[in-house]
């Protein structure tokens, strides 16, 4: 989550400990660029958890895993964000298109102070089967797309297989798969026409 000064506390701490709750061993990540606010949130998550039982998910996962990182401004934290990669993101500052456009990982961006997670999770309407885990740098959230069959098609005419055809064999015979480079070399030294 990214958050700035201009939130309540009580929020954000609400907000991270919802992530927390998911499981013992998930990570709860409050990026701020004010030191004072995220001291704040952090005596806001003491507060809230006070009220839950020792042994609850969100109380094991913040204090294992829960923390707050400090950026100089909001830009410096897109490369953190990105590398983070992490599967809910809210975005709780003023101007949160403008930072959007510029994350390229994250499984589900939530956009401004009143968009909490939780509605996701629930109501809101954008698919809450994403990728964990880091996943979000190479995956997305699970769509309609996955569950269609696809199947690619490929067609080599002479021209383009003396074209492919050296690389091909280079690479089959790199990779010690002699049969690859062999269906290869064998079409390209007996080229008959179409």
């Amino acid at each position: 989550m990214l958050a700035d000064a201009r939130n309540d506390p009580a929020h954000i701490a609400a907000d991270l400990l919802s992530q927390a709750e998911h499981d013992p061993v998930a990570q709860a990540i409050l990026v701020t660029d004010d030191a004072g606010f995220g001291h704040a949130v952090m005596a806001k998550v003491k507060a809230h958890l006070a009220r839950w039982p020792d042994d609850s998910s969100a109380r094991q996962s913040w204090e294992r895993y829960g923390v707050v990182i400090v950026v100089r401004n909001l830009a410096e934290a897109v490369p953190l964000i990105d590398a983070l990669a992490a599967e809910h993101l809210e975005l709780a500052i003023a101007e949160p298109e403008e930072l959007r456009l510029q994350i390229r990982h994250a499984g589900s961006i939530f956009l401004g102070r009143h968009t909490p997670e939780a509605i996701g999770d629930y109501l809101g309407g954008p698919n809450h089967v994403l990728p964990t885990g880091r996943r979000a740098r190479f995956a997305s959230g699970l769509s309609v797309s996955d569950f269609m069959k696809r199947t690619t098609y490929l067609e080599c005419p002479p021209a383009a297989l003396a074209t492919l055809g050296p690389a091909t064999v280079t690479l089959a015979q790199a990779e010690g798969l002699p049969a690859h480079a062999l269906s290869v070399s064998l079409r390209r030294n007996s080229v008959l026409p179409d």
